[in-house]
């Protein structure tokens, strides 16, 4: 098995782990465990926890662009600025049990950013970059006259961002059902790309 392989399957379980006893109640060694390898066999590829979970965070990301373009690429989707945007919304919120896991693991990994520099880094490195996508979207959806002429993309995607962040934690508290969670999400696109001036 090649080594992106083997470090991709480590992070899945340090996913599902943290999922369930969070990122203190996780080693090395029941890393290795849950991947059904070897404790030397997983220092081989992380010497620490923290290099484990800076891996499997941005491991995270590449996954979830990964399966939108997978997607759009196999026509799943109308390419159109609303759809892409429903469906990066979609892959953040914890939807099922995939989702939850990824999601608790971000905010162990938020918990640890806060007292350390350079997971703070890792944690923030893609968020202006998916700010400028929905930013992106949004405009092509005012030119096509979608979306009204005087919203602001940068304020809309700050307030997409803090729906799916919202939305998101009241699924793993189990305030809202995701089926509840994705309503909102459909309401808010549907005023965000039913506004435009006639």
């Amino acid at each position: 098995m090649d080594h992106a392989t083997r470090r991709a399957e480590i992070a899945e379980a340090l996913t599902r782990l943290t999922a369930t006893r969070g990122l203190e109640g996780v080693s090395l060694r029941h890393v290795a465990a849950e991947a059904g390898m070897s404790m030397g066999l997983v220092q081989h590829y992380f010497k620490t926890k923290d290099e484990m979970l800076l891996f499997a965070v941005e491991r995270r990301s590449q996954v979830y662009e990964e399966r939108i373009k997978a997607q759009l690429k196999a026509g799943e989707l109308p390419s159109t600025p609303k759809a892409i945007i429903r469906a990066i919304m979609t892959e953040i919120l914890p939807l099922d049990e995939r989702g939850r896991g990824d999601w608790l693991m971000g905010v162990a990994f938020f918990i640890r950013a806060i007292s350390d520099p350079s997971f703070a880094a890792a944690f923030t490195d893609g968020v202006p970059q998916l700010f400028e996508l929905f930013a992106v979207l949004i405009r092509q959806g005012q030119e096509a006259g979608d979306v009204d002429k005087s919203a602001d993309p940068m304020h809309e995607s700050a307030i997409l961002w803090a729906l799916a962040d919202s939305q998101g934690t009241n699924i793993v508290m189990n305030h809202r059902t995701p089926e509840e969670a994705l309503s909102t999400v459909d309401y808010y696109l549907d005023r965000l790309f039913g506004q435009a001036e006639s």
